[in-house]
């Protein structure tokens, strides 16, 4: 496609779409946001309205209907994922799918097959933002020896963020909307995997402290089906262990952790409304806190590298499929180790 013009659609406009996606394509020359399609026509309207936006779809198969669109962005709850991606490459469309990839594993390897149909079409998974200003100093670092052998991979999302019992049930408190993924398990470990050796093993329990909110559309109480705390132990190829602790009902907890720890060196990422990155050495006094240069640091290009693949510039790299069923299957695993009390090897098995 080179640098003609790359019309693409809106499926689903929530928070991330109208935050980063839609600004992110603007910034692009020769990319237009043809038009929309929300939950309900009223709310695509909305979102036309507010940016913009030439067209409102009745519904997202009319997005694909339309010749004109050469790429759709879906930003709907997971339980769509699969469904609007499959049609949308049988369409004949580039896909830009908001993560996380589907509900499930099965899902996950549904949508990578479709992927791998299609292709001359490009399918992304909008990638984990955690770290992306360190990844590529923290890999040059590991690459280098800093850490020497790893030893102990720390992973924690601890905070009060599903404390407060009176709040309405979220989407991501309900398993047939979300998935198998429990709080933010599957952008961190993507993050963290990013960084170190594939798992291998996963031995998980989790638990529901507060098993009933207030629905949504107001008609009392609903059952929560997402734990709210959860902990994983985890072999790494090579030897390394991990650790992984979630919770959203912890008052005044850590936040989003990620600790490298090694037999040289340690290096501890600490994510949140100001990223930090610390590392220390043997003979070291304490960890420092590394003040990247400019020319060091990297960011968010989701929306650039996209149109950049169609157009035949570069490979996607943050996320392709095959890195998101890797991901969705650990999410999958930690889930079955957790019902059933027993640890589960990856890669999982009988997936397809």
């Amino acid at each position: 496609m080179n640098d003609k013009t790359v019309r693409v659609g809106l499926i689903g406009a929530g928070a991330n779409t109208r935050s980063r996606h839609i600004p992110g394509f603007r910034a692009i020359g020769g990319v237009e946001i043809a038009g929309v399609a929300n939950r309900t026509p009223a709310s695509a309207q909305m979102v036309a309205t507010e940016f913009s936006l030439p067209r409102v779809y009745p519904d997202w198969q009319a997005v694909l209907d339309d010749s004109h669109i050469d790429a759709v962005c879906i930003g709907t709850w997971p339980n769509m994922h699969c469904e609007i991606t499959c049609a949308a490459l049988a369409a004949g469309k580039h896909v830009l799918c908001e993560a996380r990839m589907a509900r499930n594993a099965t899902e996950a390897h549904r949508m990578l097959v479709a992927a791998q149909s299609h292709p001359g079409k490009v399918a992304q998974i909008v990638p984990s933002p955690f770290g992306l200003v360190q990844d590529q100093y923290v890999k040059t670092l590991i690459d280098q020896g800093y850490l020497g052998e790893l030893r102990e991979l720390v992973v924690v999302g601890a905070d009060d963020s599903f404390w407060d019992y009176t709040e309405l049930l979220h989407w991501r408190q309900e398993s047939e909307l979300s998935g198998l993924n429990v709080l933010t398990l599957g952008i961190l470990h993507e993050t963290a995997a990013r960084w170190t050796p594939p798992t291998t093993r996963v031995f998980a329990q989790s638990r529901i402290f507060e098993p009933q909110r207030p629905s949504r559309t107001g008609q009392g109480l609903v059952e929560v089906t997402v734990p709210d705390s959860l902990q994983v132990l985890t072999y790494l190829e090579g030897g390394a262990r991990g650790i992984y602790h979630f919770s959203g009902v912890d008052l005044f907890g850590p936040g989003k952790q990620i600790h490298l720890y090694g037999s040289r060196g340690t290096i501890k990422y600490l994510a949140g409304e100001q990223e930090q990155l610390l590392c220390g050495r043997a003979g070291d006094s304490q960890l420092r806190v590394i003040e990247l240069p400019t020319e060091k640091r990297g960011g968010w290009r989701v929306e650039a590298e996209f149109i950049s693949a169609i157009r035949g510039y570069e490979r996607i790299s943050r996320t392709d499929f095959p890195t998101g069923v890797r991901y969705m299957e650990f999410t999958e695993a930690v889930a079955r180790s957790a019902a059933l009390n027993q640890p589960v090897d990856l890669p999982l098995k009988g997936l397809g």
